[in-house]
């Protein structure tokens, strides 16, 4: 008998990568269209929900879509069933499709779209281009008994705890002897009730963002054998994890201009480019932001950046990023359909972690309303 993975299962999990407070302010991010209390059989990820999409969803039995443009963008006053945009909803809503939508905060989020692009296009020491969300950092520490102090800590990097830069399962461990006495009701795991025991048990400290505090909580209660488990936690004053739009970095070997347009043409799958700047001058510092990149030039140019990979780029914005000596290669809003497998794969490890039997697949139809000749 299969397993299917809830939709509300499935959306928890997706957020807890990528939040809803990393979107901008406006953004109308989450469920658009239809419920995600229901069993979900199969989840097509897609760039955008377009006619063309949903009846690739209804062909291929799809029950969720997790797209990353919003249909609702522009909020409707009605839902006019003789308008193509009506006739589409109605139709989602007819074959029992959901849709939901991650916009800027699968921008933002690590391992999001705009990381997407800096690995596709090789980028070194890549950072935040421009920064919106600031994560604080909190400390854990936890009591076991040594016997349970491998699970524990398995469990704390598990659930996202122990990351200092590049370095995961960062952990310290001390010691010592733990006192308890179980009162009447209680079912100790060690010890008789009334009975003062004292216990051999480590302490386990370890940092998290404070956005995964729930979700550490949890892990270490799973994994503890202790009806009541002690732990405390401390605010820190360490820099905070710093998130944002964009980003920025070296590439591994220097290019041309012109050398480099291909290269973004070739990796990023772009149907045509255009291209802003001296073609054979050399490109060492890149920076990458998916979809419309105008009012982002500036801090470009400040982070020093030889070239700015975007889309959307409006005329005289050109002639203000030649003015500031900012090349650019506008390669189209459409690369960020790079998010559609990225989320395929994150997802699909989802499942086989869960050992949830919900297919994954990928969009494959053309939005891109642009042709190139």
């Amino acid at each position: 008998m299969s397993k299917l993975a809830s939709g509300q299962a499935i959306i928890q999990e997706f957020e807890s990568w990528s939040k809803k407070k990393y979107a901008e302010d406006g953004d109308p991010i989450g469920l658009q269209v239809g419920s995600l209390n229901k069993k979900i059989n199969k989840v097509m990820t897609a760039l955008d929900v377009l006619p063309n999409v949903v009846d690739e969803a209804i062909r291929e039995g799809v029950d969720l879509i997790i797209a990353h443009h919003p249909i609702l963008y522009r909020p409707l006053k009605k839902i006019n069933l003789d308008t193509e945009q009506g006739k589409m909803i109605e139709t989602l809503i007819k074959n029992n499709i959901t849709v939901y939508a991650a916009h800027t905060n699968l921008d933002v989020a690590p391992g999001g779209v705009n990381d997407m692009l800096a690995d596709a296009l090789s980028l070194k020491n890549t950072k935040v281009l421009v920064e919106t969300f600031q994560n604080k950092y909190k400390k854990i520490a936890i009591f076991v008994p040594a016997t349970h102090e491998v699970d524990v800590r398995e469990a704390l990097s598990n659930a996202g705890a122990g990351y200092i830069g590049d370095y995961s399962d960062c952990t310290f461990s001390s010691n010592g002897t733990g006192r308890f006495r179980p009162t009447e009701g209680t079912t100790p795991y060690i010890g008789e009730t009334g009975e003062l025991e004292a216990v051999p048990e480590v302490k386990i400290e370890s940092v998290f963002p404070e956005d995964l505090q729930s979700k550490v909580i949890r892990a270490i209660t799973k994994a503890h054998p202790y009806e009541e488990v002690a732990y405390d936690i401390y605010p820190l004053e360490n820099e905070s994890e710093k998130l944002g739009l964009g980003r920025i970095g070296h590439l591994e070997n220097d290019m041309t201009l012109e050398e480099f347009a291909s290269f973004v043409k070739d990796k990023l799958g772009a149907s045509g480019i255009r291209i802003v700047g001296d073609l054979q001058s050399t490109v060492k510092k890149v920076a990458v932001l998916g979809g419309d990149g105008n009012k982002f030039i500036h801090a470009a140019r400040f982070s020093g950046a030889d070239v700015f990979v975007s889309g959307d780029i409006y005329y005289h914005v050109a002639h203000d990023a030649m003015m500031e000596g900012l090349q650019i290669i506008d390669a189209g809003h459409n690369i960020e359909k790079i998010m559609i497998e990225g989320v395929q794969k994150k997802l699909q490890s989802f499942m086989q972690d869960k050992r949830y039997d919900t297919e994954i697949i990928p969009s494959r139809v053309i939005t891109d309303p642009f042709q190139f000749r």
